[in-house]
């Protein structure tokens, strides 16, 4: 088989909007690098609510100032991350707009907006510990940690299957 056939033979190919012109490699371009941005956003999303639960179990003054360097190290990459993956999701939109009228999109974007939130929650709890102010548990931490998880999977698999 040709690359030429192959690459047309993308799911995405097959949802075209009238007048507008599909690039098939472009879009492998940017769904590689989307997959590379996520990774890097997940990363950070699995690591930092952990490194919470050891911030939280910390007794001595140099140890939480560790934590405090680390946790936001670490949200600054992750949050590079995430802003690319956000970026080159919404660019393979714009080249191919016809994804939204696919169910399995409209099924994504909440679950996409809710692992922002998600973000915006683990700033906020990095705030909270970094000032001292920090109200939770490190068992809760520990769940608050399992999110990011069930969101990748329901994430994935819609983008795979697309049911």
């Amino acid at each position: 088989m040709s690359r030429v056939v192959a690459l047309r033979m993308l799911p995405e190919a097959r949802t075209r909007v009238p007048g507008h012109r599909y690039n098939p490699l472009a879009m492998l371009w940017l769904k590689a690098f989307h997959i590379v941005f996520l990774v890097t956003w997940f990363a950070g999303l699995f690591y930092l609510p952990r490194l919470f639960v050891y911030h939280v179990a910390a007794t001595d003054a140099p140890g939480r100032a560790r934590f405090v360097v680390m946790e936001r190290r670490l949200f600054a990459i992750m949050s590079i991350g995430a802003l690319l993956t956000v970026l080159l999701g919404t660019a393979m939109i714009v080249a191919t707009p016809a994804l939204l009228a696919t169910h399995w999109m409209h099924a994504k974007l909440p679950l996409v907006a809710l692992l922002v939130g998600y973000h915006a929650w683990v700033y906020r709890l990095m705030l909270a510990l970094r000032a001292g102010t920090a109200s939770h548990s490190q068992r809760w931490y520990r769940w608050f940690n399992e999110v990011p998880g069930v969101l990748l999977v329901a994430i994935v698999l819609l983008a795979v299957l697309k049911p």
